[in-house]
């Protein structure tokens, strides 16, 4: 009876690496943190298929030295974006201020494989979700152009869902 009682608290405790003391960012987005530079929050963002703004924040943890990323490569996508982006030593630096757009294999509900190389050679590849430019994400996609053709405003994405119909017993 002595053993029972003993083993009790044993049995019933979570052990060690609780999940609780993990990162953990409730997002749509993909993060990496295995290089000195975290990638965190990185989706893309969609007004229509074929176009798309890449967000994401980036943030330095070198104590001493800033990190720069030299380039931004997809499969299936042409990557427009800053080249030479200087991210500080301890500093963070969003790209939703970057203008980073692709052109290419976009669509909502997909994933886009991106790579971001760094001045010290590390590269960090993200698969990464496609979010239309609704709701949180609302205003996130630059890369509509400006005069758009009514071509091209009526392939995008409706941010509208349709009334779902209900009978009266339902509620």
């Amino acid at each position: 009876m002595s053993a029972t009682v003993l083993a009790v608290p044993v049995l019933s405790s979570c052990g060690f690496d609780y999940a609780t003391d993990r990162v953990y960012t409730p997002a749509a987005g993909t993060n990496n943190r295995d290089e000195t530079v975290d990638v965190v929050g990185a989706v893309v963002v969609a007004s229509q298929p074929g176009r798309g703004t890449f967000v994401a924040g980036l943030s330095n943890n070198d104590p001493d030295e800033p990190r720069t990323l030299v380039s931004i490569n997809g499969e299936g996508v042409d990557v427009k974006g800053p080249q030479n982006l200087e991210i500080p030593a301890r500093g963070y630096v969003n790209l939703a201020d970057e203008d980073v757009h692709l052109d290419g294999d976009v669509a909502a509900g997909g994933h886009v494989t991106l790579q971001l190389e760094f001045d010290q050679g590390e590269t960090v590849e993200l698969d990464i979700p496609v979010m239309t430019n609704c709701d949180a994400f609302e205003g996130a996609d630059t890369s509509v152009k400006d005069g758009a053709s009514d071509e091209e405003l009526a392939e995008a994405y409706s941010c509208e869902f349709p009334e779902a119909g209900h009978s009266e017993g339902e509620h």
